[in-house]
């Protein structure tokens, strides 16, 4: 009896430390996963242009925090279209997994109706200021990045595709790669749209401004260097304007990929497109490696 009291015990014990034991594994797996996971965060940076805080969504891979302290990543600067917000990109796409698949940070900012150029008129609207200068500094100083125009990309949909395009053209010191989803990059065509004339004033009264702040009309102006992506849906809105662009860039002998799938000017085409964007600048990132150590 005493021996059958003393088995028991050891092995009630042996069944406590082995819960005890799968318990400290599962505390262990749910620390690992809490820490090396990718994380999403809404930062507002201020403006001095502007004066006001204007907000963004970051998102960091996995990476970040599972390797090394003194490895620095490559930033996409994702912009969202007419009538949306910083929001749109994080809620539309999975992010996170596309930030760790290809090891980059993905920075949304809120680019209201902007149009992604400094207003003329509105004093309160002036994004090529922010996103090109003062996000950009904010991310480099509170991010691991590479401060380098080589590891930096911008891209966009709709009303961001021609942000994207307007920005990294007049500022190939900021960004090197560059891409538009469905962008319209010739506002010129659509004057009565999209809140545009609020930023410009209206088409007829000033015809010439318009034409100035339409980013196909940047293209005389390219020279090479640049890693540039376009694409667009066949059933588009943007469609025309977006084979003018490539024709123009074509007849200016300047290096891009330029993409026509079947689609609309909808979610569904921005989510796809945005997979081969990301390898596009992957492979970007890549061939511009020799620029980093010099960056860090």
């Amino acid at each position: 009896m005493k021996h059958f009291t003393i088995i028991t015990l050891m092995l009630l014990c042996a069944l406590a430390a082995g819960s005890t034991a799968a318990r400290g594994q599962e505390n262990v797996a749910t620390q690992v996963a809490t820490v090396y996971r990718p994380q999403t965060d809404t930062v507002e940076v201020q403006s001095a242009k502007m004066k006001r805080g204007i907000k963004n969504v970051v998102v960091v891979p996995v990476q970040y925090y599972a390797g090394p302290a003194s490895e620095h990543y490559p930033v996409l600067y994702l912009l969202h279209g007419a009538w949306g917000s910083y929001r749109d990109w994080p809620r539309k796409a999975p992010l996170e997994q596309l930030a760790t698949q290809y090891g980059v940070i993905i920075v949304c900012p809120d680019g209201q109706d902007s149009w992604y150029f400094d207003s003329p008129i509105d004093p309160t609207m002036q994004f090529e200021t922010y996103v090109s200068k003062e996000l950009v500094s904010y991310i480099d100083s509170h991010y691991r990045t590479y401060p380098t125009p080589y590891m930096r990309a911008i891209a966009g949909l709709s009303m961001g595709g021609h942000g994207a395009l307007w920005l990294a053209w007049r500022h190939p010191d900021t960004f090197n790669s560059c891409g538009s989803m469905s962008g319209g990059v010739d506002i010129t065509k659509f004057p009565g749209n999209w809140k545009i004339k609020d930023r410009l004033g209206k088409y007829e009264d000033n015809p010439q401004l318009w034409a100035s702040h339409a980013v196909i009309n940047l293209v005389p102006s390219l020279q090479p260097g640049q890693h540039i992506t376009i694409d667009d849906g066949y059933d588009d809105i943007f469609y025309q304007v977006n084979l003018a662009l490539h024709q123009a860039l074509m007849e200016r002998k300047i290096p891009h990929d330029f993409t026509i799938r079947p689609g609309k000017h909808t979610w569904d085409y921005w989510v796809n497109s945005l997979d081969y964007q990301m390898l596009f600048f992957s492979k970007a990132f890549k061939a511009n490696a020799q620029h980093c150590q010099q960056a860090k």
